[in-house]
């Protein structure tokens, strides 16, 4: 079976059966284990002299083990496969996830602060209505690049070892690859490399995005306000999904109790937003999963 079409059918079961708590309320999550191995790497080597060689090693380490360890279970064929790659897929997750936080805002917005600090880093107790709604839609948008699409982009190109490549490394920069003292070194060489393995997936996906809602006109302007983003890649999928809702994201944020004056994204449109808003949204996230499903059974039968 081609791996269209095995990805097809992980898309499939994911959307159906989602990550079932009495499964992973017994078990470890693969990507609880992925965690468990950077950490053990972090506290092995991000110490003494060298960390950015260091830092490389354990980089080339975890991507050599992830390539391994993907060609090993791809030998117990499509069904495993299909089962593997649905659990390393997060669209029916990431849908709950978001939708949750429109549920709770419209409860209260101390309810939305609470449920959205689940999905976000930065500081949500102070947050207004329109600030959650905002942390919402952007960790969707950037979430449906780095948990939906490129994971499917990576085991298109080169199967289960090239998802849980990308897995590993998509984990490992959420752990070291910060800008602070301690991982400024040890953490450059995962991060780079996430930057790399995101290039393509992330402007798809703000593509995907912008031709679903008709927005493709406004690609200069996206490809504008995404180059302004502090990450790379994340701000393709923002700067699309804003002008998506016609809403203004982005803008300052605290992050450690320290006010970060970040740029808007579509700073002109509507910044009073609120679950409306975030429904719209996992609305388009839905969108894009379905283009993405018929572009792979597209693929699965010229190839």
């Amino acid at each position: 079976m081609s791996n269209a079409f095995v990805l097809a059918l992980a898309f499939l079961l994911d959307a159906v059966m989602g990550e079932p708590d009495w499964i992973w309320s017994r078990l470890p999550h693969p990507a609880v284990a992925m965690g468990r191995v950077v950490g053990w790497l972090d506290r092995r080597l991000n110490d003494g002299s060298d960390k950015k060689g260091k830092g490389a090693i354990a980089t080339a380490a975890l991507i050599a083990g992830a390539g391994v360890l993907g060609l090993m279970l791809s030998q117990f064929g499509p069904l495993a496969e299909i089962v593997i790659a649905a659990i390393l897929l997060a669209q029916r997750s990431l849908a709950n996830h978001v939708t949750a936080v429109a549920d709770a805002l419209r409860l209260s917005v101390g309810d939305g602060r609470m449920v959205v600090a689940r999905i976000v880093s930065r500081d949500c107790r102070a947050m207004t209505e329109p600030q959650v709604a905002r942390s919402a839609i952007e960790s969707a948008s950037e979430n449906l690049s780095d948990g939906i699409i490129a994971p499917a982009f990576w085991f298109l190109v080169a199967g289960l070892p090239g998802l849980l490549i990308y897995k590993i490394i998509n984990t490992a920069d959420s752990m070291i690859g910060y800008r602070n003292e301690r991982y400024k070194d040890f953490g450059w060489a995962a991060a780079r490399t996430d930057d790399l393995l995101n290039l393509i997936p992330a402007r798809l996906t703000g593509l995907m995005i912008a031709i679903l809602s008709r927005q493709i006109g406004q690609w200069q302007a996206i490809a504008k306000d995404a180059r302004r983003h502090r990450s790379p890649n994340a701000g393709w999928p923002e700067a699309a999904m804003a002008r998506a809702l016609g809403v203004a994201l982005a803008g300052p944020r605290s992050y450690d109790g320290q006010m970060q004056p970040l740029a808007w994204v579509n700073g002109d449109a509507n910044q009073d937003i609120g679950a409306d808003e975030i429904d719209r949204a996992v609305g388009m996230l839905w969108r894009v999963w379905w283009l993405v499903l018929l572009l792979v059974l597209i693929i699965g039968l010229v190839t």
